[in-house]
């Protein structure tokens, strides 16, 4: 299986950097790893609506051209479906007995994910109706994604 992850803008801190080379570390027992960074826009202070649009639209634009055609795609998304880490798994586990064998998941800059990437995701998964900073979003997806492997694989994992 190979899982791909798009994201809007790069990881700066260091700490985030290392988790997410030990995840990517762990995951490779188990899948081919691809990471893929889009450059994000600066949003200033105050910007008006219309230039939010504008940058989600750009961001929007270079998350798309970095999706493979035969990629199923989940878009991080508040108003997506929440799901368990078991049934993450379970769903992740279907996905490859009905031939889904490159799964790509989204996430998108400050300003959330454009209309056109949304519309282009087969689901929106959602980890909480909070909102987290996307470098550690990288970092909470590597770790279920992780740990959903280890669920399949039947190996002890932490509950």
């Amino acid at each position: 299986m190979k899982i791909t992850i798009v994201t809007v803008g790069k990881v700066k801190e260091k700490f985030y950097r290392d988790a997410i080379a030990e995840y990517a570390k762990r995951l490779g027992r188990y899948c081919t790893l691809e990471i893929l960074e889009v450059a994000d826009e600066k949003t200033p202070d105050g910007a008006a609506p219309a230039l939010e649009q504008q940058i989600i639209e750009k961001e929007g634009t270079r998350v798309l051209s970095c999706i493979r055609e035969d990629a199923y795609v989940i878009a991080l998304a508040i108003q997506g479906k929440q799901r368990s880490s078991e049934q993450l798994a379970a769903h992740m586990n279907e996905l490859t007995v009905r031939g889904k064998s490159n799964i790509c998941f989204v996430i998108g800059g400050s300003l959330g994910l454009s209309s056109q990437v949304l519309k282009r995701a087969d689901e929106q998964l959602s980890f909480s109706p909070m909102t987290f900073p996307h470098q550690l979003m990288r970092v909470i997806l590597l770790e279920q994604v992780y740990r959903a492997f280890r669920i399949i694989k039947g190996e002890p994992y932490h509950k």
